[in-house]
């Protein structure tokens, strides 16, 4: 990386940015990820205009994990944000811990235990030629290790300025709870964050479980699949589309291949439909853009990533942040209705909605 007198001047354009949670970290509310493009799909020249296009286009934070094409994918990464020369205070990279680098990896090499969280910490930043992170993220939760070992480990990353934040992915309330209750008796750091799958096909952890969280915590979230890996585009209207993500990775989408061709399956495309004549005809964009400005307009999410395979894709991506001024109390409405799966909040004496009306 260049010196800051004479790295490339990073322009936040149009760019929102809000604070990571009840942290001081001020985040984009677009990210770009490596996941199932960085380092497998996409290698060379490719992830540096997919990253450079990110830049210039307002964004400036990057998500990686140990486990993104067994490492490969903090290595590209790495390698472009050097050879780009970008001020390395100008910009945010994450990375995830747990699941090591290759596929059915066991014991030490996986996990959260106090060894795997250091170590695999150490080789992600020596994979990314980095010095420090930004946020570590707890990729799952690990029910083998005791959580008060998992705090610990993670508090001992930041007490060496190998990481500012840490965070968590797919943690239950439950889990997340504990952590934070852990950190207050040791007088720690709890999680500063979640990583959740969050669109408007999938809710109800984001929307019921982590409620409580969202307001004793201020917990921050970098939400993951917001387009719920294209069906939310409407590309998958008429079926499989060769070079979509399905396609070029049935392998690893193999269940949600099954799932999009079930009746369960063809009644979210049919939403998906009637959702993007709402897009074309009264808001003036695609079905894309009005997917990703439904996401950023929850408050509770911080940042939203993009995992773009193609430039163009991050451009029209970003093209969201218009569309959000333009979603009203009525086009909402409008959208509610034809989703119908709004997560109603459980109690003993029946269901209440998201306001916490009896239903």
């Amino acid at each position: 990386m260049s010196s800051p007198s004479t790295a490339p001047q990073f322009d936040p354009k149009n760019m929102i940015f809000r604070n990571l949670g009840k942290t001081g970290l001020r985040v984009p509310v677009f990210s770009y990820g490596g996941w199932l493009t960085v380092g497998a799909a996409q290698k060379g020249d490719i992830v540096k205009e997919l990253m450079q296009t990110a830049w210039d286009s307002g964004i400036n934070m990057f998500d990686t994990a140990e486990g993104y094409a067994a490492g490969e994918s903090e290595r590209e990464m790495g390698r472009v944000i050097k050879e780009l020369g970008w001020d390395r205070r100008d910009i945010i990279v994450t990375t995830k811990i747990f699941f090591g680098t290759a596929r059915g990896e066991k014991h030490n090499t996986r996990g959260l235990s106090r060894k795997h969280i250091i170590e695999g910490t150490n080789a992600s930043l020596k994979r990314l030629g980095l010095d420090y992170v930004d946020v570590i993220f707890a990729h799952r939760p690990d029910r083998t290790t005791p959580m008060e070992e998992t705090v610990r480990a993670f508090n001992w990353l930041i007490d060496q300025g190998k990481a500012f934040y840490w965070g968590t992915s797919e943690w239950s309330q439950y889990e997340l709870q504990h952590a934070h209750e852990i950190a207050r008796r040791l007088n720690l750091v709890g999680p500063a964050c979640e990583q959740p799958h969050y669109s408007m096909m999938h809710r109800e952890r984001f929307e019921i479980e982590y409620g409580p969280i969202f307001k004793q915590e201020g917990l921050g979230t970098t939400i993951w699949s917001p387009l719920d890996s294209g069906l939310l585009t409407g590309k998958y209207n008429d079926g499989i589309p060769e070079g979509s993500r399905y396609h070029t990775n049935q392998s690893v989408m193999a269940d949600n291949i099954k799932a999009l061709e079930s009746p369960e399956g063809k009644a979210k495309i049919e939403k998906v439909k009637q959702l993007s004549q709402i897009a074309e005809k009264e808001l003036g964009c695609s079905m894309t853009s009005l997917a990703l400005a439904w996401t950023i307009k929850n408050e509770n999410v911080s940042t939203c990533i993009l995992g773009a395979t193609k430039p163009e894709q991050i451009k029209e991506n970003v093209k969201a942040l218009d569309v959000v001024p333009k979603l009203t109390s009525e086009i909402m409405a409008k959208i509610e209705k034809i989703l119908d799966n709004k997560p109603a909040l459980p109690n003993a004496y029946g269901r209440h909605d998201a306001e916490g009306r009896l239903t």
